[in-house]
């Protein structure tokens, strides 16, 4: 793999609210200037928020595209967006945590793995949600299940 999943400089902290089609813009743009996906994936992106929301629960968000843009990905990136005040995903549901993603292959499946066990916890949403450092977000991920 040419560049590393979920790096420090994809990590936005302390974004101000805004509505769930800008929080989808945002994490795609940074999957793009990251030269993760081209620009088209965001279309996909959209097109899977309009069929079924991304959020999965606990305050998180996973905004990715839809199979038909695959062959946009150019290489598997995570990007997260941390929202404290949080983001309107519709229906009642507050996403404090927004992570892009783009996968190419099984490449992502670990990582993923790591953040659907490590937000499966309350705790740990809410670690994520007010770390002060992008890096106190990659050990929160890093360590997984308390």
């Amino acid at each position: 793999m040419a560049k590393e999943i979920l790096t420090t400089q994809n990590i936005i902290l302390k974004q101000k609210p805004e509505t769930k089609w800008e929080a989808i813009e945002r994490v795609g743009g940074m999957l793009v200037n990251s030269g993760y996906v081209t620009p088209k994936y965001l279309d996909g992106m959209k097109e899977r928020e309009e069929k079924f929301t991304t959020y999965i629960g606990n305050g998180i968000a996973i905004p990715h595209g839809v199979n038909e843009y695959k062959n946009e990905i150019m290489e598997t990136g995570l990007v997260i967006v941390q929202y404290p005040d949080g983001v309107d995903f519709g229906k009642g549901n507050t996403a404090y945590i927004v992570i892009g993603i783009a996968g190419k292959g099984d490449e992502h499946l670990e990582i993923l793995t790591k953040i659907a066990l490590t937000v499966q916890d309350k705790g740990n949403v809410e670690r994520l949600r007010f770390a002060e450092t992008a890096q106190e977000i990659l050990s929160i991920i890093e360590e997984g299940v308390m």
